[in-house]
């Protein structure tokens, strides 16, 4: 597995699954997880209302997936990360199980190249350098990444991406 680190839009990735930063509703909101909803279109909404019907949407650290819509990914995998309290609900776990949940959806559906955001780190809040370390660690790990050929940090913001590129 490589691991590639993108100064970008995560909208615009030509991998098989992007990674949505997405609120417990699934039902979009600001950030990331705006940007995605309006460049995939409708379908994603009316997938995600299906499993909101069926599940009663998704919890903090779990992941759930869905068609990629009008956009180049084939799938979003939506990940709910954590509001930052001060590390005092359990986030740094929290978080750490939207990459290993999402990245399990990835392996069950037979995904190869997989794009994740900043999880977190926008009005979440997720102090920047602390998710990052946790993002690549908790990817750099997974026990099945053989099974996966490249997984991409799509940073929107020079500022992830300098701290990314520091860490990688």
């Amino acid at each position: 597995m490589e691991i590639t680190l993108v100064r970008g839009d995560i909208t615009k990735m030509n991998t098989e699954a992007i990674v949505n930063a997405a609120n417990t509703s699934l039902l979009g909101g600001g950030g990331v997880d705006g940007a995605i909803h309006r460049a995939g279109g409708k379908q994603i909404l009316e997938e995600c209302i299906v499993i909101r019907n069926r599940q009663g949407g998704c919890k903090v650290g779990e992941a759930v997936i869905t068609s990629g819509g009008n956009l180049p990914a084939k799938f979003v995998i939506h990940t709910v990360g954590p509001v930052w309290n001060n590390g005092t609900n359990n986030e740094e776990e929290l978080l750490r199980d939207c990459y290993i949940n999402s990245l399990e959806l990835a392996i069950q559906h037979n995904i190869k190249t997989i794009a994740f955001p900043n999880i977190s780190t926008g009005i979440y809040g997720f102090p920047k350098a602390k998710a990052a370390k946790i993002a690549i660690e908790t990817v750099s790990a997974f026990k099945d990444k053989d099974k996966l050929e490249n997984v991409f940090f799509i940073c929107f913001d020079d500022e992830n991406f300098n701290i990314y590129n520091e860490l990688i």
